[in-house]
């Protein structure tokens, strides 16, 4: 029966991946149509006029204008203040993988936030078990489903006795989550796969992942910057006019930006601390396997919270953490933000980038996250 299924994978006719990206081809293979002659940006207001008005966010870009000194700035000071703490999460998270999967796993990070940290967790069990564990970055689209071809192509690679384990940067409500656990269930059901739709994440606030490195909701540093954290690449794009029945889904390559490029900082800077934090890490996953955690989805009720309360139709426009709440900030065209309390040492880049945007800040008390960005309703429609 296998061998039945591995025939019927192998007679797909996908197409080869490119050479993509700012990182070493030791570290990440792209699985991504490039399609970097192609212009797809809108600005940060039509884009949100389109989206609302149901374009799907799929099918257009945000500008990625080059970053301010001020937000290279922010970069580099949340690196330096919180490197040590990401290499102990994305160590831990690997020492988990390491126990879930074993050593024949194939590292399948979500395209583009997920990219940096399945560089962090290959090159960590690379140093720790002298094992280099293949690593893929790949397409998941809200509303759309998992690039099924970079599926398959891993497959036709690798051979169905290996593990996929899925990373991401960090959980929000939980959207991305659920888009894997239903095409997981899709492609099992229609391959006679066995995939597992576990998200490995560095930080999970939103109580959605059973593997991750902490719960704690802080500004994980490559959440500052777009492209230029994640290998010069852009957000996804599915297009029936661009991507064909044998592409993988595409995403442009923005080599051009290569003297402000900070990704192999980001990765270069937080791997040097794994030795300092390994051994805490080793006794990280141990307890965790011993006492898994409850995946309890708390992070989802406090949104429809803050719906309720302030009236939101869509849920797409609140963006709960840290990290997607720096995003509403820097490229979309937010209403409020509501944090969980005014001493929390999490915020502070929030507060800056609110005060420069001239954008309200409200506490809103029992928030499980460190804060959310509300998107200002403009004409209904999601992203």
């Amino acid at each position: 029966m296998k061998q039945a299924l591995m025939e019927q994978i192998q007679q797909k006719n996908i197409h080869p991946p490119e050479p993509l990206g700012s990182y070493p081809a030791s570290d990440v293979t792209f699985l991504l149509k490039d399609l970097s002659r192609v212009t797809l940006e809108k600005g940060t207001e039509d884009r949100e006029e389109a989206i609302q008005s149901g374009v799907h966010y799929s099918e257009m870009l945000p500008v990625e204008y080059e970053p301010t000194a001020e937000y290279i700035a922010l970069f580099h000071e949340t690196l330096a203040q919180s490197a040590k703490k990401v290499a102990l999460a994305a160590a831990s998270v690997a020492e988990m993988i390491v126990r879930k999967r074993g050593l024949n796993t194939a590292i399948v990070s979500l395209a583009r936030a997920g990219t940096p940290i399945g560089i962090l967790i290959k090159r960590y069990i690379d140093w720790k078990y002298g094992v280099s564990l293949p690593h893929y970055s790949i397409s998941i689209i809200r509303g759309k489903g998992i690039d099924r071809n970079a599926i398959l192509y891993i497959l036709q690679q690798h051979g169905l006795e290996i593990e996929l384990q899925f990373v991401d940067g960090w959980t929000g409500k939980g959207a991305i989550r659920q888009v894997l656990i239903e095409a997981c269930r899709e492609m099992n059901a229609d391959y006679g796969l066995r995939l597992n739709d576990d998200l490995a994440v560095l930080a999970d606030p939103g109580r959605c992942s059973e593997t991750f490195g902490t719960r704690e909701d802080y500004l994980i540093p490559s959440a500052c910057l777009n492209s230029t954290v994640s290998g010069l690449m852009s957000r996804t794009v599915l297009r029936d006019d661009l991507i064909g029945p044998d592409d993988f889904h595409g995403a442009k390559f923005y080599e051009s930006w290569r003297s402000v490029d900070q990704s192999n900082t980001f990765v270069d800077t937080v791997s040097g601390y794994f030795q300092d934090v390994a051994e805490t890490a080793v006794a990280y996953a141990e307890q965790m396997t011993l006492n898994p955690p409850a995946v309890t989805w708390q992070g989802l009720r406090d949104i429809e919270a803050i719906q309720q309360e302030f009236g939101i139709r869509d849920i797409n426009l609140v963006k709960p953490g840290v990290g997607e709440t720096t995003r509403v900030l820097l490229r979309r065209v937010p209403w409020k933000i509501l944090i969980d309390r005014e001493d929390n040492p999490n915020l502070q880049h929030i507060m800056l980038l609110a005060k420069d945007r001239g954008v309200s800040v409200e506490v809103f008390e029992g928030l499980t996250y460190s804060c959310c960005g509300i998107i200002k309703p403009l004409k209904g429609g999601q992203e």
